[in-house]
């Protein structure tokens, strides 16, 4: 009798083990087709952009031989390098005032009490829940009043104060899990709330500045959208722009041109991303979590 249940604890063991394989092979298959889906186009562009030829059609994902005739082309006969200039400086800008105004304000919101704080809050959370391009008529109506239509402050304030719901309140999260003891101590010392904020609470809010600045620094310089409604002249044109109207209404006769011009905008923010990865992660993981 013992057996017989040694015997089916042995079964159970081994159904269960195969069956974990499985579940587990099953899952690298996954992640594996997951990888190939993602890499491949950004290798067939990479490759695209070395290729000889100029069309879609003549593109292949190992040449023959590569050339660099298409990055040359690119800053001798195109306005690439002023498209450049532009999208880093409103992305750079945009950086600078958004990290700005959604630190004050989810510091704010985290330490003082103050009418219609609960309200905000909830407007914070009810403007996320609505895509941004269903104020773009507003907004172009509102630039154009203003005079900042084809000017890129009119789309660095759009961008900056866009982002402010989102990141203020992922922010307001992490300021939560601060301890106030420091703050009081400060106080007792006679520090002022400027002081406090800038000597104190700036220096260990690092992680969420990392990564409210790096996220502010890629949504403008990928953006086509907005920028496209915006900007009409070429000498104010993004990269995002320039690269489309390159190509635009060609049949496709530019493509290895507008993929080596893909492959230098994503450079900048892939070297970006490999060296903040570990503050982003852990600005995210902070934000959500504390509070």
């Amino acid at each position: 009798m013992m057996n017989d249940k040694m015997t089916t604890q042995k079964k159970s063991l081994v159904g269960k083990s195969l069956s974990e394989k499985l579940w587990l092979g099953c899952i690298y298959a996954i992640l594996l087709v997951t990888t190939i889906v993602i890499l491949y186009p950004v290798i067939f562009v990479i490759m695209g952009s070395m290729n000889p030829g100029q069309t879609l059609f003549s593109a292949k994902l190992f040449p023959d031989h590569l050339t660099l005739d298409h990055y040359r082309n690119l800053f001798a006969n195109t306005d690439y390098i002023i498209w450049y200039k532009n999208t880093f400086k409103i992305a750079f800008f945009t950086m600078i005032l958004s990290t700005f105004l959604v630190v004050t304000t989810a510091y704010a919101l985290s330490r003082f009490r103050f009418p219609g704080r609960r309200h905000s809050l909830m407007a914070m959370l009810v403007l996320q829940m609505f895509p941004g391009f269903m104020g773009m008529i507003a907004i172009y109506i509102l630039l154009m009043q203003l005079g900042l239509l084809d000017n890129h402050w009119g789309l660095i304030l759009v961008y900056a104060g866009g982002s402010i719901p989102f990141n203020a309140y992922l922010c307001k999260g992490y300021f939560d899990g601060l301890p106030k003891s420091l703050e009081e101590a400060a106080k007792i010392d006679g520090a002022s709330n400027l002081t406090i904020f800038f000597k104190i609470m700036f220096p260990l809010s690092y992680p969420i500045l990392v990564f409210v600045a790096l996220t502010n620094f890629i949504a403008p310089w990928m953006d086509f959208i907005f920028a496209r409604l915006v900007i009409r002249s070429n000498e104010n044109k993004t990269l995002a722009v320039g690269l489309f109207e390159m190509v635009r209404g060609q049949q496709n006769t530019e493509f290895t041109l507008f993929a080596a011009g893909a492959v230098l905008v994503a450079i900048p923010i892939t070297i970006l991303f490999v060296l903040t990865q570990k503050y982003m992660v852990e600005g995210l993981r902070a934000g959500a979590t504390k509070g």
